[in-house]
């Protein structure tokens, strides 16, 4: 059974301030935008008080403070009604690491291995003194002995709560504390002592094994009763790079679910890297095509040139010379061998156990070993392997870099064992499948962090290229190869999703809508950072990133810019971080984000900056209408129907709230209700086909046919369009019909071989066209 994918769907952020029944409401609303599906956050029993729901605690149950099963059925029983479906986020890689909430947790801690609940979580038990590291005490251990207490039969101290191992309550305090399967230590030491599989660098999640059918079948019991109910008609399945096989978890689902949902996985692709084939799903979250949306939009030959006076402007302030590829790399030594040093260790067990266990692989140390996981894990390209196509990724020159690292040849050898085990080319035991997954897994990991998380904040050339799935140091994106990308997925993934804003966005489409913009007029750029100079920045690199961020935002807001400029020199971690801060450094930034960022409205600052706000009104009309109208499922984030300016996470996840309609607004509706009257023309057989404008601005116009139905029609660069004499003669031969202008129901045009339309005219009203055929 293939599922009808959505035409459309809208993401709600879930939390206590917004629960189901404030979702009901909402329905008429959204229903009337046009879109098909509701898209909720996850909606499963989460840590009380959590503003997202990622930090799940019972898959059993549907989280009371939305509202319950009961909230959920009532809000799906209103969107069906107004003939929406209800698409969920899933979160199947892990869980909160909080005992006094996570019930299967509290079993493990209570009973130990022997727990029914043992095989639920990662947990090498062999490590260090064979229990469990809780590293969640505020400071060392005998700094705060004397304030555990014992009550209830558990363990008590600030506000947390431990179960107590049977038999235990009575002993003396520190019997008490060595007798539990667990140990209690120093939040510092996740860092290298964790002896359990988590979410990235977050020891509050800890990971699920999946993989194990029990563990399947009772993780997904609720979900897959509430997709045979007909509750839910769709699943984003979050992270599923974290999971030990990902295409046997999704088959599994595939499975339990009879194929009734469309299935979408949060699956950042690198480059050229395509979706696995096999997976069953519908595609993506819809990473890529923000990437190729942002991209098309972002002139070359600007961002260039921004880049040069970038390094001059920052000069050693920032990473080291600023090139994207070094300052990646450099991300990945340092993630690598810090914030991921207990999971490399992990490996390095592993791997240690297989080599002790098999004569012929004796003898290597245990260093070496782990040199030659670091060096091979900096070294994966994309996110992870998977099944097939590891030999791709793990290429033997990445085996010779990796031996470059030793200086002693025969020590190199560890490289090609570690390979082998990581491609599964030695052996199927348990310990050669947990090497396997584990290796992928922190793979995936260090690849989330070292960019996304580190290099996306020390490179600063452009910030609007610096998002999820984005190459910093290409910013820029062809036509051709955004007409080659679409066709594709017309192809190959016609219900994969597309995105502009999602809540992990570090900017909202509109914020990098204004960045972008500046890489067509360097010059004013350098002309605005003149005129701010007097502000007296930290650091050249601040005052780049601050004031780029300030220009995107648009309005000074310093309770919003602030946190996000200060988030952003941790991540960065040049001067300080979340977990080594530097005080005195941290009250600079603030007060320069006060002082300047949040209080100088740069983009009146000047004529010229004044002067880009119709061609930044270009940039994200374009990229709007191009979404909803692309090959694939467009999402909308909520409150993004209209202009909407976010800055990093938390700043994105406000509570839904409906505002003013605006110029946005009508676009929206238009495309989406013609993508709900016509969803062959946009589906699943619907055709793609290219269009080339001829003149000298041909360059300047995006354009593509739906199944020969819709016409989509978009300025791009209108700023380098404009200061070339605009459009001049430039036309666009539209296909045999007569053409309607959906964005007013009011304008006509012919099309057929000899008849061509002037940009100039078909652009006179907006910079972008939304034609449909007369029936």
């Amino acid at each position: 059974m293939t599922p009808i994918p959505p035409t459309s769907t809208y993401r709600l952020q879930l939390q206590p301030e917004f629960p189901f029944a404030a979702a009901e409401r909402a329905v008429p609303y959204l229903a009337g935008l046009g879109v098909s599906h509701l898209h909720l956050s996850p909606v499963l029993e989460a840590v009380p008080g959590s503003t997202h729901g990622y930090d799940v605690t019972d898959h059993g149950s549907v989280r009371a403070e939305l509202g319950g099963e009961e909230g959920l059925r009532a809000l799906a029983a209103t969107a069906r009604a107004h003939g929406l479906g209800l698409v969920v986020d899933l979160v199947p890689n892990h869980m909160a690491a909080s005992p006094r909430h996570n019930r299967a947790l509290r079993a493990v801690l209570r009973d130990g291995p022997d727990s029914p609940y043992a095989r639920w979580f990662d947990i090498d038990w062999r490590a260090g003194d064979g229990r469990l590291l809780l590293p969640v005490l505020p400071a060392r251990l005998p700094e705060v002995r004397d304030r555990f207490r014992v009550s209830g039969g558990s363990l008590h101290l600030d506000g947390q709560e431990f179960p107590l191992r049977p038999g235990t309550e009575d002993l003396p305090p520190d019997e008490l504390l060595d007798a539990q399967w667990y140990r209690l230590g120093w939040w510092r030491l996740a860092r290298t002592e964790l002896n359990y599989r988590r979410f990235f660098t977050v020891s509050e999640l800890i990971g699920v094994r999946v993989e194990h059918p029990e563990v399947f079948a009772a993780s997904h019991a609720k979900i897959v009763e509430l997709v045979a109910d007909g509750v839910i008609e769709g699943l984003r399945i979050d992270h599923p790079d974290g999971l030990a096989d990902p295409q046997g978890y999704l088959e599994d689902l595939a499975a339990a679910t009879g194929g009734r949902c469309w299935t979408v996985v949060e699956k950042i692709l690198t480059g050229a890297e395509t979706l696995p084939a096999a997976w069953p799903v519908a595609g993506t979250t819809g990473y890529d095509a923000l990437r190729q949306l942002d991209g098309v939009f972002t002139d070359p030959v600007g961002a260039d040139e921004l880049t040069d006076s970038y390094r001059e402007f920052v000069g050693k302030a920032g990473d080291r010379g600023g090139h994207w590829e070094a300052t990646g790399r450099r991300a990945a030594y340092e993630v690598v061998t810090h914030d991921l040093a207990s999971e490399t260790a992990a490996l390095t067990r592993i791997a240690g156990r297989i080599c002790a266990a098999d004569p012929a692989l004796r003898d290597h140390a245990p260093w070496a070993l782990r040199t030659a996981i670091r060096e091979l894990l900096v070294r994966v390209p994309v996110y992870r392997t998977y099944r097939t196509g590891g030999k791709e990724v793990l290429t033997p020159e990445a085996a010779r870099g990796a031996k470059a690292a030793f200086a002693v040849p025969e020590e190199a050898t560890a490289v090609d064992l570690v390979r082998d085990l990581a491609l599964g080319t030695l052996g199927n035991g348990p310990e050669h499948r947990s090497f396997r997954a584990r290796f992928a897994q922190t793979s995936s990991a260090l690849r989330a962090k070292s960019v996304e998380d580190t290099a996306f904040y020390r490179y600063t050339p452009l910030l609007s290229a610096n998002e999820v799935g984005g190459d910093a140091g290409r910013p820029a994106v062809p036509v051709e190869e955004f007409h080659a990308y679409c066709l594709r997925i017309a192809r190959d993934w016609p219900g994969t999703g597309t995105v502009l804003s999602t809540h992990d966005t570090k900017r909202s489409a509109d914020v990098r809508a204004a960045i972008a913009v500046l890489a067509q007029c360097p010059e004013v750029w350098a002309e605005l950072l003149a005129e701010v100079s007097g502000v007296p920045a930290p650091d050249p690199h601040v005052a780049w990133t601050a004031w780029q961020t300030a220009f995107g935002f648009g309005t000074p807001d310093p309770d919003r810019l602030g946190p996000a400029i200060l988030k952003s020199v941790r991540e960065a971690g040049l001067r300080t971080s979340w977990t080594e801060p530097d005080a005195a450094y941290e009250r600079a930034v603030a007060e320069f984000a006060a002082a300047g960022p949040g209080r100088i409205p740069l983009r009146a600052a000047s004529a010229a900056a004044f002067a880009l706000e119709p061609h930044i009104r270009a940039h994200a009309l374009g990229a709007a209408l191009a979404q909803l109208t692309m090959p694939g499922v467009p999402e909308l984030y909520q409150n993004t129907e209209r202009e909407y300016r976010a800055l990093v996470d938390p700043d994105n996840r406000a509570p839904f709230a409906v505002g003013p309609d605006d110029e946005r607004t009508a676009l929206v509706r238009a495309a989406l209700r013609l993508r709900r009257a016509h969803p062959e023309a946009f589906g699943p057989g619907g055709t793609y086909v290219p269009l080339a404008a001829e003149g000298p601005a041909a360059a300047h116009c995006l354009a593509f046919a739906r199944s020969g139905r819709v016409i989509t029609a978009v300025t791009r660069l209108s700023l380098r369009l404009a200061r070339a004499g605009g459009w001049q003669d430039t036309e666009l031969v539209l296909p045999e019909g007569r053409w309607t202008d959906a964005l007013d129901g009011v304008r006509e045009f012919t099309g057929g071989p000899a008849t061509e339309v002037k940009l100039a005219e078909l652009f006179a009203e907006r910079p972008v066209a939304l034609l449909v055929r007369g029936e």
